[in-house]
């Protein structure tokens, strides 16, 4: 992969990975950040990723493994001093439907939050969902059937009950 062609990769990839991450992790800054890191290794490894059958897919399980990393580090208290001195980050405010939307993503166990994400935010079908998360293709169905009664009953509570079927285009 040349430099046009991974940077035609970043560009067409680098939005849809962040927000596919930002979903499963819950924190949009963290999920930024960790894409960026991703991709960053994905220039190291470009050779690898010309081969590879989903470069898309090598990123963002990069990033979530960066992330979980980072939320590890976070738990034993070595987080870096100098991320807490760093500027806020001022974003957009996004909208009800996607703020109640990760709200209840947050509230679901983590197996069905990272199924849900990836199926029906990145559009995987259930067999690259299970290669990704490493289990078996029935585990992944039941983590979707699973989740999306869970998620539809969280988002009931906030009395949204039209995002559930919006859910797979946030």
């Amino acid at each position: 992969m040349d430099e046009v062609e991974f940077d035609d990769f970043y560009a067409a990839s680098y939005a849809r990975v962040v927000s596919q991450v930002h979903a499963m992790i819950g924190s949009r800054d963290e999920a930024e950040e960790c894409v960026q890191e991703a991709f960053a290794r994905a220039w190291a490894h470009r050779r690898k990723l010309q081969s590879a059958e989903h470069p898309e897919a090598w990123v963002r399980t990069t990033a979530y493994r960066l992330a979980v990393s980072r939320w590890r580090r976070v738990v034993r208290g070595r987080r870096p001093a100098d991320r807490a001195l760093a500027a806020p980050v001022t974003a957009p405010a996004p909208d009800e439907r996607r703020v109640a939307l990760m709200t209840a993503l947050a509230r679901l166990p983590e197996d069905q939050r990272r199924a849900l994400v990836l199926h029906h935010l990145a559009d995987l079908p259930v067999a690259e969902v299970a290669r990704e998360v490493g289990a078996p293709e029935g585990t992944v169905k039941a983590r979707l059937s699973r989740g999306r009664t869970a998620l539809a009953a969280l988002l009931a509570e906030v009395g949204d009950g039209g995002l559930t079927e919006g859910a797979s285009r946030a």
